[in-house]
């Protein structure tokens, strides 16, 4: 018997480590439920309740092939080798197959799992599966990581144009292994089953994720470049929490897209090609995961910018947990986080920006807030983004850049049609006083809508201040 021990990658098909085991000869899957471990990283309720929404239909999957899923429980990582061991013993497994995930929690989880089971007779094999090219294998002249992202792109591209990464074959079915499935559990203490209106946004299993891609590839893809920055038009292929979870592959995804442009990267459509360096980005984001480990060690990717002095500002973090800040596009895009589990990509900056830079607080509560609520929470592209915003990480925003959200708002929710979905109480302002309720001389008598709990101007000179006491990248080096 071989083992596929799932994680995320929770899908039957373009799924590498299911398709090796598979030639092996018989194979069975397991999947651990682990929860101190997911609290331990912030997971939020409604991620882990899509996790097993879609094992729920990997299960039924598996079954039509005779490939029984076990579901095995253990508090934290630190099990997985003890319960993994009983396991292959009780079945008589010969080899263990994964695809490997990066983080330093995930690497140490694998060694330690891989010398277990070897120390059984066990073989483990791990394979890449959820990026398209090896962390350590694009590096720059000199042998590093990228540290910045246009330069990463263009040796991806180079590689892309000689190979492809094709999309592995789905098993066949098997003959009965004697093995019986296991019940997926429709909940997991600790964590909260989210409301059916939030379920209902983000139906399980793969085809709808394969639904999902179709009709971007096929009807939106192309706009996708002037679209996907306006919060009230469905510009963007709402895959995340499938890509996130493994329901859908990049491979799947980089051929969607190849597909509608003719083979092409760099020419043709300007959608398509916008999209595929999204993929990128994410990519990019897990290489830095792995090159630079300090940040899944909550540190900053400039040093230097450690030394920044955020402030302990309890009540304007709640105020901004909570959507009452008092400026409409920030208010407005944190209620979709709260309510769907999902926030549109260019609110994310917006609002990470007006936490960290006018509001002056920590990256790091932004960064943990947003995954205790993201059914798209991912760790490399979550702490990228979060950096990026705060200019503490890669390829960021230089400091000086300060994103102003009523600009923002003007600009990508011009008639303040995202704004009135999220705040109804706003509906019966004009498009012009939608913005910025304040300044338009009162709140027309909108009693429930805050007053802004910040001045943006005088916000915006602490922030630069503060960047600008910072000391440079050369300093630190001559004081270590």
């Amino acid at each position: 018997m071989h083992l596929i021990w799932l994680r995320t990658d929770l899908r039957l098909h373009d799924n590498t480590a299911l398709a090796a085991a598979s030639q092996r000869g018989p194979v069975a899957a397991v999947y651990l439920i682990t929860p101190e471990q997911w609290q331990a990283h912030d997971d939020a309720p409604c991620k882990v309740d899509f996790w097993l929404r879609n094992l729920q239909h990997l299960s039924q999957a598996l079954d039509n092939l005779n490939i029984p899923l076990l579901i095995r429980h253990a508090a934290t990582w630190d099990q997985a080798p003890t319960v993994l061991s009983q396991l292959c013993r009780e079945l008589s497994v010969e080899s263990v197959h994964v695809n490997e995930e990066y983080g330093i929690h995930e690497s140490r989880r694998d060694s330690a799992v891989a010398q277990a089971l070897e120390a059984d007779g066990v073989t483990f094999h791990s394979y890449l599966d959820q990026l398209f090219f090896q962390p350590g294998s694009v590096l720059t002249k000199t042998g590093t990581y990228f540290q910045v992202f246009s330069q990463f792109r263009k040796v991806c591209y180079s590689r892309l144009h000689s190979a492809l990464p094709r999309v592995v074959p789905t098993p066949k079915a098997q003959a009965e292994p004697g093995v019986k499935s296991d019940p997926v559990p429709t909940a997991v203490e600790g964590f909260q089953t989210p409301s059916e209106t939030l379920r209902a946004l983000w139906p399980a299993g793969e085809d709808e994720a394969r639904r999902r891609l179709d009709a971007f590839a096929d009807q939106q893809i192309s706009y996708y470049k002037d679209e996907r920055d306006f919060p009230a038009k469905p510009g963007t292929s709402q895959l995340s929490a499938y890509l996130a979870a493994g329901v859908v592959s990049p491979r799947q995804c980089l051929h969607a897209a190849l597909q509608t442009n003719q083979g092409e990267f760099e020419s043709g459509d300007i959608g398509a090609i916008t999209w595929i360096n999204e993929l990128l980005w994410r990519e990019f984001y897990k290489h830095i995961l792995v090159g630079y480990p300090r940040v899944s060690r909550h540190r900053a990717f400039r040093p230097e910018t450690e030394a920044l002095a955020w402030r302990k500002a309890p009540e304007d973090l709640a105020a901004w947990q909570q959507a009452r800040t008092g400026l409409p596009i920030i208010d407005a895009a944190m209620r979709q986080l709260l309510e769907t589990g999902w926030m549109h990509n260019r609110l994310r900056m917006v609002v990470a920006m007006f936490l960290t830079k006018n509001l002056l607080i920590d990256w790091r509560e932004g960064e943990r807030f947003f995954m205790r609520h993201l059914i798209d929470g991912d760790l490399a592209a979550n702490n990228g983004g979060w950096q990026w915003s705060s200019s503490t990480g890669t390829d960021s925003a230089p400091y000086f850049r300060i994103f102003s959200p009523l600009s923002q708002s003007e600009k990508f929710d011009g008639d303040g049609v995202f704004i009135k979905r999220w705040l109804p109480e706003l509906a019966a302002l004009n498009k012009k006083q939608v913005h910025n309720p304040e300044a338009a001389g009162g709140l027309f008598g909108v009693a429930d809508y805050p007053r802004a709990i910040v001045d943006l101007k005088q916000s915006r000179e602490r922030a630069l201040a503060a960047f600008r006491r910072l000391p440079s990248r050369q300093e630190m080096a001559e004081h270590e």
